[in-house]
């Protein structure tokens, strides 16, 4: 990030904006030091955030992300309460004075900037007398097309755009443009427009560029915000209510910034992705979210609050499956998905990140043919256009709702509308113009134009309308008239176009097929009223075009509007075969020069109409022409080379007419031409200016020393230079730049004649930041220019362009002017003096940049006539017109003057235009006219030969023909004729090559042709099933004719699936309403568990059985028995319950109706018909007979299979009968035949007339059209021939049809059935052997004998009787297949009446379907709606029943812990007995209220269950109060028994006591979940009721458009072909002559309607008489019901009686039963049992430990006895040795009176000791000082007391 200090000029204004930008909650404070150090700390919060944001985007998918509620304000409050926090964290926090002193003020709403401080001004060199308004802008005629998002509109009328360094607002009705320079002089990026048409937003290029925004339309700076990016600004935009700014920069850093931006405040910032970034847009419904797009990705954007503060967490798009693409349209939907394009023209939906559907047209075809650059949703329609030129409407709707339907991923959609603006334009942007009632649009081309579209698609909808025609991409050239203010330019957009500079006007353009690269105005010497311009194109070619004023022209007829000026093509000539670089005429106008990238220069005669005069090569691509002044003796050409050569060639020799004839070439071989090779010196120009530098460095430091010495001489003396010579010393120099020479010779980007043999050139690359002046050196002939070394012998030194050098140079017309324009697309402008070639006075210099800094280098710059205007034309396809700073004060109105046209120009026939790149050029042509003449010799010597040849051949057959005539002993071989063999064989040999050869010359054609019929049978014949064939009649004309069968189509292969699946009907739902989806059955019943420990025994620790274990199990076998018997009495009246609870639920309700009678009156009322016509408004259509795209699909597939199978039925019999007619004519050959040998034998007399043989048609047999031989081809290679010869189209046309007669007949005949040809063969042969037998006997002729003549009489009966046989054979034949014909015919009229009916309903059927198809997307809609809710009902419905079942569950648990109280009560009773006088006193303490805590169920819940039990504490002893004021009888104390009272008694109430307080909790629990349930029940009752409605509502929709639907369907018209019997509807008898009012019905229809009524009379009379024995039955079952009732009702007085008698009163019977053992009690007692065992195994255990333990004590006791007798015994023994003792120790005391040797030993000892202490406290000390050395802790050292001492 840049810091403050790093600000530029503009610091103070900016740093004063920022920290004015600050808020806080404090007030304001004046305290400069206090707003500096709040500014820079903010700044540290604002980087820390960026690399925050850097970090999230590297891990998007880790972060926790958090969805924000407010908007953008709430984004502003959460991080400035975010930066709050990291500086509270940061640093510490400052009393609130000092708070208050860091408040900034906010920035004012009135408060602007000035715009002339902010605007960038032009450098002038200092102390120069330049003016600043040198140049002043007048107008910009170009517009750079293909930047992105460079269209705006302001309001209706003023358009704004980018056009280099400037920005333009156009004013689209009065064409005025107001201009805005940028402030950093680097160019512009990119600019964007507020919402609300009140600012404007321009993000410029430079290092750390500027977002300036304008308010509009006073155009003044209203905010500045720095800081955003590093070079450049790729994309702006403001979100929905224009309070936020995203803006993203270019390379290399990518950075997104959100900014509050009237605050001049960063919100946001992170880096947007590694590649380029085309786009920034917010999320209209969502300001939190953003979307990117650029170069291979799309990226989606939120702003999310997490623990750090506010952040920017983008997610990546994943393009799965689908190719990796620079997406550059995109929008977002209200829902949160994206829409965007993609580089092959197909839309992609983009959901959660990844692809959801890839959007195309039908049949795979894109959305667009190329790249969709925007896409946008207007009234509720998706617009996208694209680089194809087509804007195209899409439904919202369906790309909304759209998703995948296969794996493919694709889904096909078809646009609304669409609207083709123009050929040859591509859109690269849109935006709509604010004009009420319209729907205008405004398009930026990329192809250099601004549209203005009307998307109204109505009846009135505008054309599309160019309301600017501009350049596409780079302007290569510029041409100014030398006589008025005229201009021209070209570029490779292929266009020239003509402007009026002065009045600022675009004239006209012409447009050409390839681009043009140079441009030249002709001079005024040879076109004296200016009127031409030469042009030269990149394919060569360099066209003269004549400039006109229409208006002068005397032939008006027809034309509506006359232009101001018009072009024509004059003269159009090739002398080039790559791109036309240079076009130059020499200084008197005799000589064009025109130069090229193929390395050569042409020159013309102009005055000969451009004859040419030859041309010359050079060295390398030529890049510049300029011919010499009239100041220079000679007319030379300078010619320059890019690549480092520069030639000087002399005024070309014009040679005459008559010398032009026999010259193969124009090229001019004998010039001299000087030459001069550039090598690089700026190596050494920069150490030469380093050594002078280091020289007068030196030269300073020497004077310096001088002075020092002579100063301290005075002061000091000789002292004071000694100290001199001392303190100096020689300083090393650096080395000097070494001399370094390119590698590639770099580019000369212009240059220009400064004298005779001298000029000036610029170079780019290394070169740059020089200017060379060289010298051509003397022409040599020998010298290899190649390896020619030239230096230039002065240069010029140019400031700032070291990276930036001149690319083009003009001179104003005095020469005092230098105009150059810059790599940069700066214009510098050099003052000079006059007559000053060689440049001495080039250093004050005028400099500013207009076009774009980037990519805008000025291509051609240029002066007008008189000096007063200055044009540029760049690479950003701008022209700039200035005016030239002048004293005198020009004309307010200016206008060019167009040329008047020629006389006789509108009679001149236009020459042709050479418009194939391909065409040859002058010198190519040239050689080729030689090629052809040398050609054409050969071939005159070939015929020549020729016809030698032919001599000798027609010499040799004479010559074979008079050795035939020759006797054949005479006669030569064929061999002897041959001079030699190997001759012949030589030959055979050659011509066997040469076939292979021409084998594989035309194996690629063969290949091409034999893959062109296999595309055409692919096409037209492959998807034919068989084609027509037609069998002809044999005596008559009667034909057949197959039909011509294609394969089935779509609909008959395969059923579409529907795509709306219908719901159930009510009826189907009520059959299935009995079966739930999930089981739900619980079970209810259980018997009264007994815990396992009271009657099964723990285990058998002792046996035998002591008396009590048997009393124990006694008890408990009772006790089981009892409780086995008391389960059985209460399982066996719960089976009662039961069946009682079953038995009246089985019993029907008063409304009670059949299921079976309901099932049926559904089934009437679901499938019963609606008589009413479906034209009927109140017509209902029932469920089974809707009707929908994919049934009408299935029976329009189930149609055309019908008509597919009769009409292949009858082709199979058609063939059948050609078959036939095949095997008829076979069997006539070979009767005909017999017949043929018959009639040998018989007289001429006897002969019958022999049937002709049928002939097949090659119609009958056209799978034989196909096959052919080598005779056929040869057949048609001599037909093709002979109707080329042809030239009349009758005898062609007769010629055509015999050739394709006797094709077919040569391959009918050649290839016929092989039992034709079989039968052929046989008759031949017989017929030879016939005509055979006769020979033989020849030579025997005698008179037959009487039995041969009558063997010979009876041959020829028998031959008569045999002809006459096989006569009528052969016409019983004939008659049989033409009746089988004549029968086939008939049966296919019918069917073809069927299939025509077929072909009218398919019409039909196929119009519904496409009806039924517009229909089908709504339908689909509501049916779908119908569904959902239809599904919620049912699990709504589902829920209800599932509520109801628990409900009942709860009531009948409910009902059994009642049982079990009353049970519990019961028991109490009988256990208390009769005449207890405790009863009232144990029923209080079973019946008494206590408040019992509650179970803790979650731990977690410890301080709530304090708090709740210390209430609950409260509330129990107000409960007790309140229960122990209510009475004083009352108050009694339930913890002490009573005196008398039996104990068990008293604990059995206790114990009951706590299961009836279980009891209640059960109870209170299962009623509270009851209610629970009850809520939930009502809960579900009313959202039933809601989406019942809800159903309702969606089911009249479904039946209001299914009646649409169906009345849409009655609109149809279909065709039915009736016959007069048919038509019964007659008035008086007659026909009326309107049947619109008729009914068309079938008679099968009616038949069934008439059988039906008769149906319904019979129902109607068996239901009555069914009513009527339903009836009588259901009297009867009241009658039974009575007598039922009264029976039950004794029954019941019958038992109560018996029950008085025996009990004494009216008892519960069921308590009784399960009242037979007290099971608590008798519980106790087998407890009591077991415990009184227990104690008495315990008493008898410690009984026997007690023993032991005294049986222990006693031996004890007598051990201790034991040794008390041994102590005593010892001492006395003691006491008899003590007194010895005393008595020894008294003699013998006086022998130890001297020292003790024990005492010596022990001193010894005791002085050892110390000596050894000693020495180990000095080894000690030693130790300790060695570990002092070393740095470790030491104690200091313990003294001894001693030491101390």
């Amino acid at each position: 990030m840049k810091e403050p200090d790093d600000q530029d000029t503009d610091e103070g204004k900016s740093e004063r904006s920022k920290s004015d930008g600050r808020q806080s909650q404090s007030s304001r404070s004046a305290s400069k030091s206090a707003v500096k150090e709040d500014y820079k700390s903010v700044e540290d919060t604002t980087g820390e955030t960026f690399t925050e944001g850097e970090e999230s985007y590297l891990g998007d998918d880790e972060s926790y992300v958090e969805h924000l509620e407010g908007r953008s304000s709430s984004f502003q409050d959460d991080y400035v309460e975010s930066i709050g926090k990291s500086q509270s964290m940061e640093t510490p926090v400052p009393d609130a004075e000092e708070a208050e002193e860091e408040v900034k003020k906010k920035i004012s709403e009135s408060f602007f900037y000035d715009y002339t401080e902010l605007a960038s001004m032009p450098f002038v060199t200092p102390d120069s007398n330049i003016p600043l308004d040198l140049l002043t802008l007048v107008h910009s005629f170009g517009y750079d097309c293909r930047k992105r998002a460079n269209l705006q509109l302001l309001d209706s009328n003023m358009v704004l755009y980018i056009a280099g360094n400037q920005l333009i607002l156009l004013n689209l009705k009065t064409k005025e443009q107001t201009y805005l320079r940028s402030s950093s002089g680097r160019g512009i990026g990119v600019i964007g427009v507020h919402p609300q048409k009140t600012y404007f937003t321009v993000a410029e290029k430079g290092v750390f560029p500027k977002i300036i925004i304008y308010e509009y339309p006073s155009l003044r700076p209203y905010r500045i915000l720095q800081d955003g990016t590093d070079l450049a600004y790729a994309y702006v935009n403001f979100n929905c209510d224009g309070t936020l700014l995203a803006s993203v920069g270019g390379n290399p850093d990518h950075t997104l910034t959100i900014w509050n931006w009237k605050e001049e405040q960063p919100l946001l910032r992170t880096k947007a992705f590694s590649q380029e970034v085309f786009k920034v847009t917010f999320n209209p419904e969502d300001d939190e979210q953003l979307t990117t797009s650029g170069s291979g990705h799309i990226k989606f954007w939120e702003m999310a609050l997490t623990f750090t503060g506010l952040k920017l967490q983008g997610s990546l798009g994943r393009f799965g499956k689908t190719a990796t693409n620079d997406i550059e349209g995109y929008m977002e939907l209200p829902d949160g998905k994206v829409l965007s394009g993609s580089e092959w023209g197909n839309m992609l939906l983009w959901e959660g990140g990844h692809i959801k559907v890839e959007l195309s047209r039908a049949s795979g075809k894109p959305c667009h043919q190329g790249p969709i650059n925007q896409i946008m949703l207007d009234e509720g329609e998706v617009i996208t256009i694209g680089s194809d030129g087509c804007v195209r409407i899409w439904d919202f709707e369906t790309i909304d709702t759209a998703d995948t339907i296969d794996e493919t991923g694709f889904l096909e959609i078809e646009p609304i509308n669409e609207l083709q603006v123009d050929k040859n334009v591509r859109l690269f942007s849109m935006i709509k113009m604010n004009e009420i009632g319209n729907n205008f649009w405004l398009s930026q081309d990329s192809n250099g134009a601004i549209w203005k579209l009307d998307l109204s698609f109505s009846n009135i909808t505008q054309d599309p309308e160019c309301l600017f025609s501009f350049h596409s991409g780079a302007i290569e050239a510029l041409a100014v008239s030398p006589l008025t203010y005229l201009m021209a330019t070209t570029g490779l957009d292929c266009s020239v176009r003509l402007y009026d500079f002065a009045s600022k006007t675009p004239l006209v353009q012409m447009k050409f097929k390839q681009g043009g690269a140079a441009l030249a105005w002709v001079p005024r010497l040879v076109s004296y009223g200016g009127a031409q311009i030469t042009a030269g194109f990149e394919d060569g070619v360099v066209r003269i075009l004549e400039l006109y004023d229409p208006k002068g022209l005397t032939i008006f007829v027809g034309r509506k509007r006359v232009s101001d000026a018009d072009i024509r093509l004059k003269q159009v000539f090739k002398p080039h075969t790559s791109l036309v670089t240079a076009l130059a005429y020499d200084r008197d106008g005799e000589v064009l020069a025109t130069g090229s990238k193929d390395q050569t220069v042409f020159f013309f005669e102009v005055e000969r109409d451009y004859k040419p005069i030859g041309y010359i090569t050079t060295p390398g691509p030529v890049c510049q022409l300029t011919w010499s002044t009239a100041s220079h003796p000679e007319s030379t050409l300078l010619i320059i080379c890019e690549n480092g050569y520069v030639l000087e060639a002399p005024f070309p020799t014009i040679k005459e007419e008559e010398e032009d004839h026999d010259v193969v070439s124009y090229e001019i071989k004998d010039m001299c031409i000087k030459c001069f090779h550039f090598s690089s010196v700026k190596s050494k120009i920069l150490r030469l200016i380093e050594i002078a530098k280091r020289k007068k460095q030196k030269e300073l430091k020497e004077k310096e020393k001088e002075e020092k010495r002579k100063s301290l001489e005075a002061e000091m003396g000789e002292d004071g230079e000694k100290e001199l010579q001392g303190e100096e010393e020689e300083e090393e120099e650096e080395p000097l730049p070494e001399i370094f020479i390119p590698l590639t010779p770099c580019h000369i980007l212009c240059g220009f004649y400064s004298g005779p043999g001298k000029f000036w050139v610029s170079l780019g690359g290394y070169d740059s930041g020089f200017l060379y002046h060289c010298e051509f050196p003397p022409y040599d002939k020998s010298s290899d220019i190649t390896e020619k070394k030239d230096e230039p012998f002065d240069f010029r030194l140019l400031e700032d362009t070291e990276d930036n050098p001149i690319t083009t140079i003009t001179f104003s017309i005095n020469q005092e002017m230098m105009f150059c324009g810059m790599q940069n697309g700066a214009i510098r402008v050099y003052i000079l003096n006059k007559n000053d070639p060689s440049l001495t006075t080039m250093e004050d210099y005028w400099h500013f940049s207009m076009h774009d800094n980037n990519y805008g280098c000025i291509k051609a710059i240029s002066t007008s006539f008189d000096d007063r205007f200055l044009v540029t034309t760049g690479a950003d396809s701008n022209i700039f017109v200035f005016n030239i700073f002048s004293e005198f004060e020009l004309k307010k109105v200016m206008k060019a003057k167009v040329p008047s046209p020629r006389f006789g120009i509108e009679t001149e026939p236009i020459p042709e235009d050479i418009e194939d790149p391909k065409a040859y050029s002058i010198e190519n042509a040239r050689r080729k006219r030689e090629h052809d003449k040398l050609m054409k010799e050969g071939e005159e010597i070939k015929a020549e030969k020729r016809e030698r040849i032919e001599a000798l051949r027609n010499q040799l057959q004479k010559l074979l023909q008079m050795n035939e005539e020759l006797p054949k002993h005479m006669q030569f071989k064929r061999t002897d004729f041959d001079l030699d063999s190997k001759i012949r064989a030589e030959i055979d040999r050659k011509t066997a090559n040469k076939i292979q050869q021409v084998e594989k010359e035309l194996a690629w054609e063969k290949e091409k042709h034999q893959l062109g019929l296999m595309k055409l049978q692919n096409r037209f014949r492959d998807s034919l099933e068989s084609d027509t064939i037609v069998v002809h009649a044999i005596q008559s004309d009667h034909k057949i004719s197959s039909y011509r069968l294609v394969k089935p189509s779509k609909y008959s292969k395969s059923k579409r699936p529907s795509q709306s699946e219908r719901r159930a009907s009510k009826f189907e739902r009520f059959e299935k309403e009995g079966t739930g989806r999930k089981d739900s059955q619980r079970d209810t019943g259980g018997s009264i568990s007994v815990p396992e420990e009271s009657i099964i025994e723990k285990g058998k620790k002792f046996r035998p059985k002591t008396l009590s274990e048997i009393m124990v199990e006694n008890q408990i076998e009772k006790t089981r028995k009892l409780i086995l018997k008391a389960e059985r009495a209460q399982l066996k009246i719960q089976q009662r319950k039961k069946e009682w609870e079953d038995m009246y639920k089985s019993k029907p309700d008063d409304d009670y109706e059949d299921p079976k009678d309901v099932q049926a009156i559904k089934e009437a009322q679901l499938y019963m018909g609606d008589f009413n016509l479906k034209t009927a408004p109140d017509y209902k259509i029932p469920e089974h007979m809707r009707i929908n795209a994919a049934k009408k699909e299935e029976e329009l597939g189930y149609l055309d299979s019908m008509a597919y199978a009769k009409k292949m039925h009858m082709n199979k019999c058609i063939v059948s009968l050609r078959d036939l007619k095949v095997a008829v004519i076979e069997e006539i050959q070979c009767l005909v035949q017999e017949l043929k040998n018959i009639q040998s034998t018989l007289h001429v007399s006897k002969h019958i007339p022999i049937p002709q043989i049928p002939q097949i048609y090659p119609e009958e047999v056209p799978e034989k059209r196909f096959q052919y031989d080598e005779e056929t081809l040869l057949a048609f290679k001599r037909q093709q021939m002979k109707n080329q010869a042809e030239t009349a189209p009758q005898v062609e046309k007769a010629a055509s049809a015999g050739s394709a007669g006797s094709f077919l007949r040569l391959s009918s005949g050649k290839d016929g059935d092989l039992t034709a040809r079989d039968s052929l063969s046989r008759s031949s042969k017989a017929s030879a052997f016939n005509l055979h037998i006769p020979k033989f006997m020849e030579f025997e002729r005698t008179d037959p004998t009487e039995v041969e003549l009558e063997i010979m009489k009876r041959d020829e009966i028998k031959h008569l009787y045999m002809q006459q046989y096989l006569i009528n054979r052969i016409k019983e034949l004939i008659v049989t297949f033409d009746a089988e014909l004549r029968l086939l015919r008939h049966q296919k009229l019918k069917l073809d009446t069927q299939m025509k009916l077929s072909d009218l309903h398919h019409v039909t059927l196929f119009q519904e379907m496409l009806l039924l198809k517009n229909f089908e997307k709504q339908e689909n809609i509501l049916q779908e709606r119908v569904n959902s809710l239809d599904k919620e009902e049912q699990d709504m419905q589902w829920k209800i029943n599932e509520t109801l079942k628990e409900m009942e569950e709860k009531k009948n648990e409910v009902a059994k812990v009642q049982d079990e109280e009353k049970a519990l009560y019961a028991g109490f009773q009988a256990a208390l007995g009769e005449n207890n006088k405790f009863a009232n006193f144990l029923m209080k303490v079973l019946k008494k209220r206590i408040k019992r805590v509650k179970k803790k169920e979650v731990e977690g819940d410890a301080d709530e269950d304090e708090e709740s039990d210390e209430s609950s504490e409260e509330e129990s002893s107000l409960e007790s109060d309140e229960d122990e004021s209510g009475s004083e009888d009352e108050v009694f104390d339930d913890s002490i028994c009573p005196t008398n009272c039996d104990m068990g008694l008293f604990e059995l109430a206790l114990q009951l006591r706590e299961k009836r307080l279980d009891i209640e909790e059960a109870l209170v629990e299962e009623k509270k979940m009851i209610d629970n349930l009850r809520k939930e029940y009502d809960t579900l009752s009313k959202k039933v009721k809601i989406v019942a409605t809800n159903l309702n509502m969606a089911e009249e929709a479904l039946e209001a458009y299914q009646r649409e639907k169906q009345q849409r369907l009655n609109e149809l018209l279909v065709v039915i072909p009736l016959k007069l019997h048919q038509i019964e509807y007659v008035v008086f008898g007659e026909i009326p002559s309107d049947l619109s009012g008729t009914l068309v019905f079938s008679n099968h229809s009616l038949g069934r309607l008439q059988e039906r009524i008769v149906q319904l009379h019979e129902e109607n009379s068996q239901q009555q008489k069914l009513n009527k024995e339903c009836r009588e039955r259901r009297k009867q079952l009241t009658r039974e019901k009575r007598e039922m009732a009264r029976t039950i009702q004794k029954m019941q007085e019958t038992v109560s009686q018996l029950m008085v008698s025996k009990f004494g009163r009216v008892i519960n019977l069921e308590a009784l039963q399960t009242l037979s053992v007290n099971t608590t009690l008798e519980e106790l007692k087998i407890r009591k049992l077991r415990k009184e065992l227990s104690n008495a195994k315990e008493m008898k255990m410690w009984e026997e430990k007690i023993a032991q333990v005294r049986w222990e004590l006693m031996m004890k006791t007598k051990e201790h006895t034991k040794k008390l007798h041994q102590m005593n015994d010892l001492c006395i023994e003691k006491k008899k040795l003590d007194s010895q003792l005393n008595i020894l120790q008294n003699q013998q005391g006086n022998a130890f009176q001297g020292p003790r040797k024990a005492d010596t030993v022990a001193r010894e000892k005791v002085t050892e000791l110390i000596h050894v202490q000693a020495e180990r406290i000095l080894a000690l000390k030693e130790e300790v000082a060695l570990l002092r050395k070393k740095g470790g802790l030491v104690l200091p050292p313990i003294h001894s007391p001693q030491e101390n001492e």
